[in-house]
C-alpha cells in the first residue's frame, strides 16, 4: 500500500496533474486557462450580453415531438432565434450527448464546446449545431462546470447560459448541487432553463432548480411551438428579424 501511495505522488509530481475540487475551483476562479482554447480571442467580446446556448444532443432527442422529432424542433428554434438575436451580441455554442463512449466516464464528459463566445457569431453557431447527432447521454452537470470554469473564461460583467434539455442528469452528478455550491461564490452567472417534454418529476425538479437557484428564467416546453416561445421570451426577442440569413 505504501508503495502504491508513493507511485502515485511520483506521478502526480512528474506530470504536475491534480484535480481541483469544484469549491476549490470556484474560489479559485482565476486561474490558468486550458491550452486547447485561445482566450485571447475574448479582447474582442463587447459589453453586450454573453450568452452561451447549451444544448443537449443525448439520444433522446431522437424522440417524437408531435409531427417532427426533439432534435428537429430545436434545430429549427434554433435557426430561426439566432436571426433574431442583435448583432454585436457574445454568443456561443456548447452541446453534450453528441458522442458515446467505452466506458461511463467517456459518456460522461461528452461535452464540448463547438462555437466560442463571440461578437456577431450565430451563422457559425447554426453551421456547427446541423452537423452533429443525436446519440449519447446526459452529461449537464459536466456542461455546466465546463461553462463556468472555461467557456466564459475570465471576462468580467454578466453571464447567461440558455440550457435547453429533454432530461435530466443521468451521470452521477447533480446539477442542482453544483449551483448551489456556485452561488455561493459567483453573482455573475444566470442560467435559463428549457425543459424539453421532461416527463419524469425528479429530473424536472432538477432543471428547475438549476434555474430558480441562479436567478434564471425556467420554461416547459412540450411542444415545438411552446419551445421556440420559451427560447426567444428567455431572449427578450421580439419578432422583428434582423437580416441575418442563414443558410441551411
Amino acid at each position: 500500500m505504501k508503495k502504491y501511495i508513493l507511485l502515485s505522488l511520483i506521478a502526480i509530481f512528474l506530470t504536475g496533474s491534480y484535480c481541483l475540487s469544484d469549491t476549490e475551483q470556484l474560489k479559485n476562479y482565476n486561474y490558468s486557462t486550458p491550452s486547447n482554447y485561445d482566450y485571447s480571442k475574448n479582447s474582442a467580446l463587447t459589453d453586450k450580453d454573453k450568452i452561451l446556448f447549451i444544448v443537449d444532443f443525448s439520444n433522446s432527442m431522437n424522440e417524437r415531438l408531435g409531427r417532427t422529432t426533439k432534435l428537429d424542433a430545436a434545430l429549427s428554434t434554433m435557426k430561426e432565434t439566432l436571426q433574431m438575436i442583435p448583432e454585436g451580441t457574445n454568443v456561443g455554442l456548447r452541446v453534450y450527448g453528441h458522442r458515446t463512449g467505452f466506458t461511463p466516464k467517456q459518456s460522461c464528459t461528452a461535452s464540448q464546446l463547438l462555437s466560442p463566445i463571440l461578437p456577431n457569431n450565430t451563422a457559425n453557431i447554426y453551421s456547427k449545431i446541423t452537423s452533429i447527432n443525436a446519440v449519447g447521454w446526459t452529461p449537464i452537470t459536466y456542461s455546466l462546470k465546463q461553462a463556468v470554469f472555461f467557456d466564459f473564461g475570465d471576462t468580467s460583467g454578466k453571464k447567461r447560459i440558455v440550457l435547453i434539455s429533454d432530461g435530466g442528469e443521468n451521470c452521477d452528478e447533480s446539477p442542482c448541487d453544483f449551483v448551489i455550491e456556485l452561488m455561493k461564490y459567483r453573482d455573475d452567472i444566470q442560467i435559463d432553463v428549457i425543459a424539453l417534454a421532461v416527463g419524469d418529476d425528479d429530473a424536472n425538479n432538477q432543471l428547475k432548480c438549476v434555474a430558480l437557484v441562479t436567478s434564471g428564467k425556467f420554461y416547459n416546453a412540450n411542444t415545438a411551438a411552446e419551445l421556440k416561445k420559451s427560447l426567444q421570451d428567455s431572449l427578450n426577442l421580439k419578432k422583428e428579424v434582423q437580416g441575418m440569413i442563414i443558410n441551411k
